[in-house]
């Protein structure tokens, strides 16, 4: 009895009509729930990535605002491409790990 009313409704042209209709807006449509899952994740990324440059650009301008003094300028070349005053003698050091030293003594 239970299969005969299923079957009463699959016989309805509007039922039918309503249910090719539902799958093909669910599955096959340029607006479907895939395609919607996909723009919703592609969305995600993009925020975090906003959130990532929003982050650089507070960073930068703080570089930005050490660069605009003289000894802002003259710590960056220093410290990054090792220049010197006239009459000065630089020393780098440069430490090995521990880590190496005892994979070498094994």
């Amino acid at each position: 009895m239970r299969n005969s009313t299923m079957f009463k409704y699959l016989k309805n042209i509007f039922v039918l009509i309503f249910i090719c209709f539902a799958i093909w807006m669910l599955f096959f449509d340029a607006n479907s729930l895939i395609i919607h899952s996909e723009l919703n994740s592609e969305i995600s990324d993009l925020e975090d990535q906003k959130v990532y440059y929003g982050n650089e650009i507070i960073k930068d301008k703080k570089a930005i605002k050490q660069l605009s003094t003289d000894e802002g300028i003259e710590k960056m070349a220093r410290e990054k491409y090792y220049m010197k005053k006239e009459n000065e003698d630089i020393y780098i050091i440069e430490y090995e790990d521990s880590l190496k030293l005892e994979t070498q003594d094994d």
